[in-house]
């Protein structure tokens, strides 16, 4: 049964803030650390190794490190258009139609967020700013416990609208005898995705930020993933633009007494069964509105199929706070700044400017998480670990560049040069200072 809190025990425990990327390593994965990578083997350490071999020995390590962490023997890295095709054909037209659909709200969204050219002359000459597309990207899709075609649609799309030229995908094997999940495969065909490599973990990542005989290296990596693939994308930052390192996915739900108790506990599970990692949290003045979503949790998972992932991630993250009112539990949120932030109130806009952070505002019970994840518009990829103090989710922006634009006439070029040349000699830099005084 998920546990109820006071604010005094919350702090202790499912509102501290761990560091996502130094985790806890279970024993069973310790144990597959020491046998594949040698005794006393840390993630990070994997992660370095994998790297550095796909380096050096590029398609050869892939294959290697995909036999041997995912058991499967590639017989091609990328998929072929027949097997898209035929992957196409094998889904039920009705789920073809809700990624369609899923994807038009996607690229409506997105297509209204402004990235404007600017000058100006008020400065002297033209000084402003351009905006232009980066080249290449990659989009590493989840294929892990479960296929997420969802995934691919929310990284792809935005990707597209800021005028990407190259989009490609990397996406774990699939066990089943197929390269990747069929439905993986329709999002890519209903986004315009001609390249898909099967490649999954730390070894896709470094195939997408150095390149090998068959992957051309790409210019910006985006999209969540498990620890490797965090910790890979991480290391290669610089040598590559990353979009953010994401951690377990992750819920703060606030409400009051006239929120319903099956709702607010329905979506407090559909978070929890994600992953073990997994974190949803209440925070209510309510206390009965607590109890009321206690015992809808316990009797509503007995019906889920994930039930043994949910007990573990509300036993150890998840939870019910009781606050002493509303604003305290707005103050909570916003401190915790979670990925998803649902707003659960008898007027919930009142309360949305209290809370600062959160990667995702979700304003009324109808305006539930699993809209967002799916079909509402925007991007679900969004910073978690309370990075939403100063990450935002994926957007267009996260695919341009910006270039400073500098064109000064001759008589502000006259007289700011001096003025340089004084600040240059200030930090002794004479060079700096001559090639000012010569305008002069």
């Amino acid at each position: 049964m998920i546990k109820i809190f006071t604010v005094e025990e919350a702090h202790e425990t499912i509102l501290r803030r761990e560091m996502a990327l130094e985790p806890e390593v279970p024993p069973g994965l310790q144990a597959r650390l020491d046998e594949m990578f040698g005794a006393g083997s840390t993630p990070d350490t994997a992660v370095t190794t994998i790297l550095r071999d796909v380096r050096q020995r590029g398609d050869a390590a892939l294959r290697h490190w995909t036999a041997v962490i995912d058991g499967v023997e590639l017989a091609s890295l990328a998929v072929s258009k027949a097997e898209m095709d035929t992957a196409v054909s094998r889904l039920p037209l009705s789920l073809y139609e809700a990624l369609q659909l899923a994807a038009r709200r996607i690229r409506q969204f997105h297509s209204y967020q402004p990235l404007p050219n600017w000058t100006t002359t008020e400065m002297g000459g033209r000084l402003g700013q351009r905006t232009t597309p980066i080249r290449r990207v990659g989009v590493y899709v989840p294929g892990g416990t479960a296929p997420l075609p969802s995934s691919l649609l929310m990284s792809v799309i935005p990707a597209q609208v800021a005028g990407v030229a190259e989009i490609v995908v990397a996406t774990p094997p699939g066990r089943d005898g197929r390269q990747v999940h069929d439905t993986i495969l329709a999002a890519a065909r209903i986004a315009g995705i001609e390249t898909i490599y099967t490649l999954g973990g730390a070894q896709a990542i470094a195939a997408l930020a150095y390149g090998t005989e068959s992957i051309p290296r790409v210019d910006k990596i985006v999209g969540p993933g498990n620890l490797f693939v965090t910790l890979a994308k991480k290391q290669v930052y610089g040598i590559v633009g990353i979009d953010g390192l994401y951690g377990p996915t992750e819920t703060a739900v606030v409400a009051d007494d006239t929120a319903n108790p099956a709702w607010i506990a329905a979506d407090m599970l559909a978070q929890a069964e994600h992953d073990v990692l997994a974190t949803a949290i209440l925070l209510t003045p309510s206390l009965d509105l607590a109890t009321a979503v206690q015992h809808e949790v316990a009797r509503q998972m007995e019906d889920l199929s994930r039930s043994e992932i949910i007990a573990v991630s509300l036993a150890n993250q998840g939870g019910i706070v009781l606050t002493a009112d509303i604003a305290e539990a707005c103050r909570l949120a916003s401190d915790f700044a979670a990925e998803h932030t649902c707003i659960a109130t008898a007027n919930p806009e009142q309360w949305v400017d209290k809370i600062r952070n959160a990667g995702g505002l979700f304003i009324g019970e109808r305006s539930f998480e699993v809209l967002g994840d799916y079909v509402a518009g925007p991007s679900h990829v969004m910073p978690t670990g309370g990075t939403a103090r100063f990450a935002s989710p994926l957007n267009v922006s996260d695919f341009v560049k910006i270039s400073s634009i500098i064109q000064l006439d001759d008589a502000t070029s006259a007289r700011l040069s001096p003025i340089a040349a004084q600040i240059a000699r200030a930090e002794m830099l004479d060079g700096h200072a001559a090639a000012a005084e010569k305008r002069v």
